[in-house]
C-alpha cells in the first residue's frame, strides 16, 4: 500500500502586507523586492497561531476528503515555528479537531518539512501501521524574523497547508530525501541559550539568519539532482510529470531549476508572489490552491519538491487520484 492524497486544505492569515508597506519600515521598494524574489505581498499572522492555522487547514482538508476526524489514526505537523515547545502542535490540532484515535507528533525539517512528513506517512502505510493520516505544514515565521532586516523580512510569511492521506494501491510513486548538516549555518535561528544557576548571563533569543547566496547555490544544484533521482526511481522522465510543485522560496530559484531540468514554466504553478516564503507550509498551500482551482485531474503525475534549512531537501513523485 502507498500513501494517496484524498483531500487538501490551507489557511492564510487575514492580514496582507504589501511590498509598499515594507518600504515604509525598511529601506526597500516594491521594485527591489519583486524583481529579485517575485514576491509582491505576503500574509502575516496577527491573531492567528501555528496551531490555529494548522487546525483550520486540517479541517478544510478533512471536508475536502469527506473524512471525519475520528477516522484519522495519525497526525503529523511539519513546523519549525511551533507556538509551544510542549505540547507539540499536532497534539493541539488533534484536540481541536476531535481526532481521538490519532497518534500526533511534529517534525522539523524547515522548508522540506511537508515533503518529509508525507514521505514518513508513506513509509507507515507501506508497513501497514497507519491507514488514514492528516499531514500538515505550518509556520508563523513572522515571530522569528527581524523586521528591521530588509534582507529577510521581505521574504518570509505565515500560513498552513494540509493533506488527508489514505493507504491505497496508488499514490506516492517514489521519493528522495537528503540532508547536509555541514551547511546548516546558511539558514538558522538560535533557541534560548542555557539559563540556570550556573550561567550568569542570559542572552536574548536571536532572529532568523540566512545567507541568501549560499541557499541559492544549494537549491539550484541539489533540487534538480534530487528530482532526477526520484524520476529514475519512478521510471519516469521530466516530460512524464504534469505538474511541478516547488517550495515557494524565490521565483529566481524556481526559474533556474526549471531551466536546468528543461521543464516548461507552464508546468510550474507559483504563488510566491502573493504568499511569500512560508517554509514547511508552502508546498501544501500550493497543492491546495491548484487542487481547488481544478487544475489537477485524475492520473496526473506530480513532482513535489521541498528544500531549505538543515540543509535539507526532499522530492516526491505522486499520482493524483482524486
Amino acid at each position: 500500500m502507498r500513501a494517496q492524497i484524498i483531500g487538501t486544505g490551507s489557511c492564510l492569515p487575514e492580514k496582507i502586507v504589501t511590498n509598499d508597506f515594507l518600504s515604509t519600515i525598511v529601506d526597500t521598494s516594491d521594485e527591489w523586492i519583486s524583481s529579485r524574489t517575485g514576491i509582491r505581498q505576503r500574509h502575516i499572522a496577527v491573531d492567528e497561531t501555528t496551531a490555529s492555522m494548522s487546525t483550520e487547514a486540517g479541517r478544510r482538508a478533512l471536508e475536502s476528503a469527506g473524512v471525519k476526524a475520528e477516522e484519522l489514526d495519525l497526525i503529523i505537523v511539519a513546523t519549525c515555528t511551533p507556538d509551544t515547545l510542549v505540547p507539540n502542535t499536532a497534539c493541539l490540532v488533534q484536540s481541536e479537531l476531535g481526532a481521538v484515535n490519532a497518534v500526533a507528533f511534529d517534525i522539523s525539517a524547515a522548508c522540506s518539512g511537508f515533503v518529509f512528513a508525507l514521505n514518513m506517512v508513506d513509509a507507515y502505510m507501506q508497513a501497514g501501521i497507519h491507514k488514514t493520516a492528516l499531514v500538515i505544514g505550518a509556520e508563523t515565521l513572522s515571530r522569528i524574523v527581524d523586521w528591521s532586516d530588509r534582507s529577510t523580512c521581505v521574504l518570509f510569511a505565515d500560513g498552513a497547508g494540509a493533506a488527508v492521506v489514505r493507504a491505497a494501491e496508488s499514490g506516492v510513486i517514489a521519493s528522495t530525501q537528503g540532508s547536509d548538516g555541514t551547511r546548516g549555518g546558511a539558514i538558522y535561528v538560535k533557541n534560548r541559550e542555557n539559563y540556570n544557576p550556573f550561567v550568569t548571563e542570559q542572552k536574548p533569543m536571536d532572529y532568523l539568519y540566512m545567507d541568501g547566496g549560499e541557499v541559492f547555490k544549494f537549491a539550484v544544484k541539489k533540487v534538480p539532482q534530487s528530482i532526477l533521482q526520484t524520476l529514475e526511481a519512478a521510471n519516469l522522465t521530466t516530460e512524464d510529470i504534469d505538474w511541478y510543485l516547488f517550495h515557494q522560496a524565490n521565483a529566481r530559484i524556481t526559474a533556474t531549476i526549471a531551466k536546468r531540468l528543461k521543464v516548461s514554466n507552464e508546468k510550474i504553478p507559483m504563488n510566491v508572489d502573493k504568499c511569500g516564503n512560508t517554509s514547511a507550509a508552502s508546498v501544501a498551500i500550493l497543492l491546495d490552491e491548484v487542487n481547488r482551482k481544478g487544475m489537477l485531474k485524475k492520473g496526473d503525475k506530480l513532482m513535489l519538491a521541498g528544500f531549505g534549512s538543515g540543509l535539507t531537501w526532499g522530492t516526491m513523485a505522486i499520482e493524483w487520484c482524486i
